[in-house]
C-alpha cells in the first residue's frame, strides 16, 4: 500500500519555512524581501522563479503531458499600512492596506520602513488611548480617524519625525507575534497567506526529493497584491486552470475548522468551476484528509481577480482553515500539511475535472 500523501511531507521543513516567511514584513506593495527569500529558497530547491512586472513571482514545473497548463497561486503579501500624514504632535496617521476592523490593530507593535532603508518602532494607538484621560475613551469609535501611530523616538513635533526621514508613503507593517507550539497551534498575524505559501513550499520540496514529475505543467504564482484585489489580476495565457490556495474563513455558518483543508464553492465574486472543484472534493476522499466545503460571501481570491482580469479559465479555492481572519489569526499544521497533500494529489492527477 502506497504512503498516505501527507506522511510523504517534511512536516519540519514546512513548519520552519512558514516561521520564516511569518518573520519577513510584506504588506502589499512592499515584498521584496520576501520575494528575495522566496527566490533563494526555490534556488536552493532546483526551481527558478521568475519575476513578473508588478512584482509577482512565477515558477513553471514541466508536466509529463503536454498541452495543458495548470496554475497554482498564493500569496505573500499582507495587511499592513502607509503613512498618511505626519501629525503636528509628531504622531503618525496611517491608512489601511487590505481590509480589517481597525480594532484588530490597536496596541499593536509595528514598524515604520522609510524609502531610505531605516526602520523605526512604533505602536498603533487610538487618539484616546487612556481611560484616565479621556472619559470617552472606551466609546471612542475606532476607526481610520481616530487611530494614529506613536513613534518610539523623541518627537515632539513634524519636523522632529520628518528629521528621522519618516515620509508621507512610507510603509508600515504589524508585528506577526508568531508561536508555533509543540502540539501543532500556529498563532500569528498574517497566516492568511503564508500558511499556503509554506503548503505550496512543502509541495515542491516533496517534488524535489521524490523526483516525482506533475501530469500536466504546472505554474506557481505567488502573488504580491492580493490583498488589495489585483495579486493574480493577470496570469500567463497558456493556463487552462487556476487554483488558488487560500486561508479558509471559520465562523457562523461555516463548517471548516482549523484542522481542515477547506475548499470554497462560492465567494463574493460568485461559484467556481464545478468540476474543479467536485474533483477536488474526491482527490480529499480518496486521500482521506478531513476537508470542509464552504462559502464565503465575504471572500475574494487571486483565482477571482483572473476571473475579473479577463481570464478565460477555470478557477478553484482552497487553504487551511484559519480562524480570526484578519485578526489575531490561528491555525494548526494538520491543515497546512494536508493542504500541501491535496496539492500533491491535485498536480499529479491526470484525469480531467
Amino acid at each position: 500500500m502506497a504512503e498516505p500523501l501527507h506522511h510523504q511531507l517534511d512536516r519540519d521543513y514546512i513548519t520552519k519555512q512558514l516561521e520564516q516567511l511569518l518573520g519577513i514584513p510584506s504588506p502589499s506593495g512592499f515584498c521584496m524581501a520576501i520575494m528575495k527569500h522566496l527566490g533563494e529558497e526555490l534556488a536552493r530547491l532546483g526551481f527558478k522563479l521568475e519575476a513578473t512586472p508588478k512584482g509577482n513571482g512565477i515558477v513553471t514545473i514541466p508536466g509529463q503531458a503536454p498541452g495543458k497548463v495548470i496554475g497554482i497561486s498564493s500569496h505573500v503579501d499582507t495587511l499592513g499600512a502607509m503613512v498618511r500624514s505626519i501629525k503636528p504632535n509628531g504622531m503618525l496617521r496611517m491608512t489601511p492596506i487590505g481590509g480589517y476592523a481597525m480594532h484588530t490593530i490597536e496596541g499593536e507593535y509595528c514598524l515604520i520602513h522609510t524609502r531610505d532603508g531605516r526602520q523605526y518602532e512604533g505602536t498603533v494607538l487610538s487618539t484616546k488611548a487612556s481611560v484616565h484621560v479621556y472619559p470617552d475613551a472606551r466609546d471612542w469609535k475606532r476607526e481610520e480617524a481616530n487611530m494614529e501611530i506613536r513613534i518610539d523616538e523623541l518627537v515632539k513635533s513634524k519636523e522632529d519625525t520628518e528629521k528621522l526621514g519618516i515620509a508621507v508613503g512610507d510603509f508600515i507593517s504589524w508585528e506577526p507575534r508568531t508561536r508555533i507550539l509543540s502540539n501543532g497551534w500556529v498563532k500569528s498575524r498574517h497566516l492568511d497567506d503564508k500558511a499556503s505559501v509554506a503548503a505550496v513550499l512543502g509541495l515542491l520540496e516533496q517534488l524535489k526529493r521524490s523526483g516525482q514529475t506533475p501530469a500536466h505543467t504546472v505554474k506557481l504564482i505567488f502573488s504580491t497584491y492580493e490583498e488589495v484585489g489585483h495579486g493574480s489580476s493577470h496570469i500567463p495565457e497558456d493556463i487552462t486552470e487556476l487554483l488558488a490556495v487560500d486561508m479558509g474563513a471559520i465562523g457562523d455558518d461555516l463548517s471548516a475548522t482549523e484542522r481542515d483543508v477547506s475548499i470554497c464553492a462560492k465567494d463574493s465574486t460568485g461559484p467556481y468551476d464545478y468540476l474543479m472543484t467536485s474533483r477536488l472534493i474526491e482527490l480529499a476522499k480518496r486521500e482521506q484528509l478531513p476537508y470542509a466545503v464552504d462559502i464565503y460571501p465575504h471572500y475574494g481570491s487571486d483565482a477571482s481577480a483572473a476571473l475579473r482580469g479577463g481570464g478565460n479559465i477555470r478557477a478553484a479555492l482552497l487553504g487551511p482553515g484559519v480562524h480570526a481572519s484578519h485578526g489575531m489569526e490561528r491555525t494548526h499544521m494538520d491543515a497546512i500539511v494536508n493542504t500541501a497533500a491535496l496539492l500533491i494529489a491535485y498536480v499529479q492527477d491526470s484525469e480531467e475535472g
